[in-house]
């Protein structure tokens, strides 16, 4: 058996952000993670797309939550560069949204409404300015498809293995308690102490946070906690190149191109509601692929060198939980971020810490609570 301040169930990104940030509040941790690696689930998969946004005009609780992360990433990366050497990828690359259909770009039409109202830089490109900022898109500009192309400069991108492997690090360095391969079986509360059960320990805690992604509803049931928190499917493909093909992050609607600096091109991505089934599909990938070699034909003559699939946690309303779990008083919730969980991760760990510590938390977050209707 043992304690600390607090005890962190799941080992993702939110997990893992949630225990530096407490770490850096003098507070010593425990982080349980089922897999026999943390940070090998949906957060590896994800492609690490950090779209615009503007905290000091937003009025939408989760829009004010990544405006928040927004402006900590930057400040996290540079720190944690200073505290392991690692370059975590974070670039302000821009992003490029490209519609080729009429219901694509009427959806652009209203997407670029709410960013000049949140007073959020964008601008239309004409096919010239297209094929000058981006080249390699000349082929799909020549094909005429082209309806409608909006860049936004305050886009970023993250690579996020390497955010990751980062994050663990300066956890492990801050003294966190790493415990892998531990599912969390049960946990309850009593004397203001939160006991955690996993398979071969037992973990006594002043607090605890559930962070377990997709898995949270299940975690939570043993536990009689009710969350609705669904896993819904990713599927990625990646191809190495001589050189960046693209310098934006290029958005046709859900699906997208996320070009490395070293040459890797990810391309994804679904929303599939597939249960627990982690495994990629030919029919997906080939839709990729499809899709990939129309903008750029000369992937054609290339295959893929890895293609992987990620359970991202979704909700019914589209919120994440963050709060307090009812009738609880030292147990928290910090899961169900969706598409969303690397962008939002600062954020959230800041508003759980401020929470757990009794402090006012920097955003609202009652339109997070759990038991919202």
């Amino acid at each position: 058996m043992t304690h600390s301040d607090l005890i962190v169930i799941g080992g993702g990104v939110i997990g893992l952000s949630i225990a530096w940030e407490a770490s850096q509040h003098g507070l010593s941790v425990t982080l349980l993670e089922d897999r026999a690696e943390v940070g090998r689930g949906c957060s590896w998969a994800a492609a690490g797309i950090l779209p615009a946004t503007n905290l000091k005009t937003a009025t939408d609780p989760l829009e004010r939550l990544r405006g928040l992360s927004h402006q900590l990433h930057p400040q996290w990366a540079r720190k944690l560069r200073e505290l392991t050497g690692i370059d975590t990828g974070l670039r302000r690359c821009g992003g490029l949204y490209v519609a080729t259909t009429p219901g694509e770009a009427a959806a652009l039409v209203g997407l670029q409404d709410y960013w000049k109202s949140d007073a959020i830089e964008c601008r239309r490109l004409f096919p010239a300015e297209l094929a000058s900022v981006e080249p390699a898109l000349q082929p799909m500009i020549q094909s005429q498809r082209l309806r409608l192309a909006l860049q936004v400069p305050d886009e970023h991108q993250l690579r996020c293995p390497s955010h990751l492997k980062a994050l663990e690090f300066v956890c492990r360095q801050a003294g966190v308690r790493v415990e892998t391969s531990a599912t969390a079986r049960s946990f309850a509360e009593s004397s203001r102490q939160v006991t955690v059960v996993t398979e071969h320990d037992t973990f006594h805690g002043g607090a605890m946070v559930l962070t377990a992604g997709s898995w949270s509803t299940l975690i939570g049931q043993q536990c009689g906690v009710s969350l609705q928190v669904v896993p819904v499917r990713g599927q990625m493909l990646l191809y190495r190149l001589p050189s960046p093909l693209f310098r934006h992050v290029i958005n046709e609607g859900n699906r997208y191109f996320v070009a490395r600096e070293d040459g890797h091109l990810l391309i994804g991505s679904c929303e599939e509601e597939v249960g627990f089934q982690e495994q990629t599909t030919t029919a997906a990938l080939e839709r990729f692929r499809h899709w990939a070699i129309g903008y750029y034909p000369a992937l054609g003559a290339l295959q893929p060198i890895k293609s992987w699939a990620g359970l991202r946690p979704g909700t019914v309303d589209g919120f994440p939980y963050i709060g307090r779990i009812p009738g609880r008083q030292n147990c928290f919730v910090a899961t169900g971020h969706y598409r969303s969980g690397i962008h939002l991760s600062c954020g959230t760990a800041v508003v759980i810490l401020d929470l757990i510590t009794g402090q006012k938390p920097r955003i609202a977050c009652d339109e997070f609570r759990v038991g919202r209707g």
